[in-house]
């Protein structure tokens, strides 16, 4: 399992790698936003916590644990978020689908459904994961509900997984789709994508 960089491309949008060059557009879109507060990094309220933001990924990214994508709407050209592969694990064949965040304006479109269609069809076809996992805050009930309706499994809560910058201790649901899953999961997606 080669993790490289890499486009990924649909009809509504292109995840393309993320580079420091980003900083400016997730910066328009990001900051400020009530998601961070369900994130582990903390707030993002300025062009220099994003810079922060986007420059730890990337550290992360040459340790080989990461791969991190800039969401591009297609129809606007606009950068509508992030997303990225963590916590890989090429001997195990696995990895995550994480720290993912959208602009406002984004949130609740084909956006969603077609990234996490374009990253399960890479990891599942082209990498040969046999797991890929998802994981969110337990506050973040619109998150557990849009992981649930791409037929993710539920596996469980990990209770106090992690203290957040602003103190919160952050009990954390983990998902997972296997490999046996994936066809019926792509399905589904592929369904969604059509309404």
């Amino acid at each position: 399992m080669e993790i490289m960089p890499i486009i990924l491309q649909g009809k509504h949008v292109r995840l393309e790698p993320m580079t420091e060059a980003h900083v400016p557009a997730l910066a328009e879109i990001g900051i400020g936003q009530p998601f961070w507060d369900f994130m582990v990094y903390g707030k993002i309220n300025t062009v220099d916590d994003m810079r922060n933001w986007v420059l730890d990924v990337l550290s992360r990214e040459k340790n080989g644990t990461d791969l991190a994508f800039v969401v591009i709407h297609l129809e606007s050209g606009r950068v509508a978020g992030a997303t990225r592969y963590l916590n890989i694990m090429p001997d195990d064949r696995g990895l995550e689908i994480g720290g993912t965040w959208y602009g406002p304006e984004f949130q609740r479109t084909a956006v969603n459904t077609e990234c996490k269609y374009l990253l399960l069809s890479h990891a599942f076809e082209t990498l040969g994961c046999i797991r890929v996992q998802l994981k969110t805050d337990l506050r973040n009930e619109r998150s557990q509900k849009a992981i649930e309706r791409i037929g993710a499994v539920k596996e469980g809560v990990l209770r106090n997984h992690m203290i957040l910058p602003d103190g919160h201790y952050r009990h954390s649901v983990y998902y997972s789709i296997l490999d046996t899953e994936w066809p019926d999961v792509k399905k589904r997606l592929e369904e969604m994508m059509e309404r």
